[in-house]
This record gives C-alpha cells, sequence and structure tokens, in this order.
C-alpha cells in the first residue's frame, strides 16, 4: 500500500488533486445532510440571516475557492500549504456547486425541480476530477504511445478529433456525453453518431426539413427519458434530497 501510494499519488504530485477532491465530496454530503436537518426542523442548525438577508452557503463557499485558489497558484505542489490550499478550495468548490443552480436561476431554488441542476453538476464535477485523479488526459492524449507522443501531428490530430466529437454530440444536447468524451477517448464518439435530441441546435439546424429524421429523435428521446427519468430521480432525491412538490420556492 505504501509503496502503490508514494508511486501513484506522492510522485506524480496527486495528493493536493486527491485533498481536492475528497473535501469537495465531503463538504457536499455534510452540506446536503444539513439543510435536510434544517428543512425538517430538527438538529440545532438553522439559516444564519443578517436582518432580512439570507446568507447562502455559497458566499463562504467563494471566500474559501478564492482563498485556495491563490494559496495555490502562490505556493507548489507539494508541501503542507499546498495540501492546505488543497483542502480549502475543494471545501469552497463543494459549497459553490451545491448552490449551482441558484447561480444560475439568480433565485432561492435549492428545494424545487430546477435545484436538481446542483446535484447533477455535483456528481459530473466530481466524476470528472476523479478521472483526473485516475490519469485521464484531455481528449484522449494520456492513450497514446511515447513514439507517438513524440510525433506533433499524432498529438494535434488526436486533439482535433476528439475535439470535433465533443462538439458534434454538445450540439445534438448530449451534454454529458460531449464534457466525458473530452477526457475519455472517442466516448464523445457515440453521441455524435446517434441522432440529435429533439430540441437541439443540431437538431433545429439539420432536422428541420427532414420529418422522419425528427419524428423518430423525439420517439427515441421520448423513450429514453422515461427509461432514465425515474431512476435518475430517485437518485439525486437520494444524494440531495426531494424537491418541494407543494411550493416553487422554499427558502432554507
Amino acid at each position: 500500500m505504501g509503496d502503490w501510494w508514494q508511486r501513484n499519488i506522492i510522485e506524480p504530485g496527486k495528493l493536493p488533486l486527491l485533498l481536492a477532491l475528497t473535501a469537495f465530496v465531503v463538504t457536499f454530503l455534510v452540506t446536503r445532510v444539513i439543510t435536510r436537518l434544517i428543512r425538517a426542523g430538527k438538529g440545532p442548525f438553522r439559516n444564519i440571516e443578517t436582518g432580512a438577508v439570507h446568507i447562502h452557503h455559497v458566499v463562504p463557499g467563494v471566500v474559501l475557492t478564492v482563498i485556495g485558489g491563490f494559496c495555490a497558484v502562490a505556493g507548489g505542489q507539494h508541501g503542507f500549504g499546498a495540501a492546505v490550499s488543497a483542502v480549502l478550495f475543494g471545501m469552497g468548490t463543494g459549497l459553490v456547486m451545491d448552490e449551482f443552480a441558484l447561480i444560475v436561476h439568480l433565485d432561492d431554488v435549492y428545494w424545487t425541480e430546477a435545484g436538481r441542476k446542483s446535484v447533477e453538476v455535483v456528481v459530473l464535477t466530481a466524476a470528472l476530477a476523479g478521472l483526473f485523479l485516475l490519469g485521464f488526459a484531455p481528449f484522449g492524449v494520456n492513450d497514446l504511445s511515447d513514439d507517438e507522443l513524440q510525433d506533433r501531428g499524432s498529438v494535434i490530430s488526436t486533439v482535433l478529433v476528439n475535439f470535433l466529437f465533443a462538439l458534434i454530440a454538445l450540439a445534438k444536447g448530449k451534454a454529458r456525453i460531449a464534457i466525458f468524451g473530452v477526457i475519455i477517448p472517442f466516448i464523445a464518439l457515440f453521441g455524435a453518431i446517434r441522432l440529435a435530441r429533439p430540441t437541439s441546435p443540431w437538431a433545429k439546424r439539420f432536422y428541420r426539413r427532414r420529418p422522419r429524421a425528427r419524428a423518430k429523435a423525439q420517439l427515441r428521446a421520448f423513450h429514453h427519458d422515461r427509461r432514465w427519468a425515474g431512476p435518475s430521480r430517485k437518485v439525486q432525491d437520494w444524494i440531495g434530497g426531494a424537491p418541494d412538490a407543494d411550493r416553487a420556492l422554499e427558502r432554507r
């Protein structure tokens, strides 16, 4: 275990990333537990308010992110300072991403249907950081051999091809596949060759005069959403809590 830790974490300089990812996930989970207790009126936790202003936890999150980021830039990849900076950055990012939906909507949508977006973004961020920790590089350059890495043409062509696939997948309304396709080689290829989502820019541009393709895309999207929407919602509710079904907004 000690040799593996030294060879795979310490020597490559991945300890700050591991600490930041751990702090990010732990902070998000602890925050969700606390907010759910506040929502249920249990425990010692209460909302923080200054007069009539409700202080969201995105505020201390921004402060911690700024402090951790600047300290990381000022320091190196090794030593106690780098570890502390990584933890502060991870904690701050966890608090900020937990209220990602608030930033998007500029409204307190934490316990509404729109608030699910925060959970999705947190899971996606943790997954991408985990891939970086495992050694995946953007655009699949990590999968090239030593000889190919010395050939600039191979590197550039690999980056461009993967980037093109990711752009097509994104235009087809498959954002998650596009994002993961940037990290894992040719994942975006599946999104690029399949039918676009009916509301995507690709469908609006290329399916406008193709009624059969448009109808097929709508049918496929309907079956996909019916198959996966339920399980996805259950996982999101388990992680972040179910939205309030009675009110459009509910202050924590």
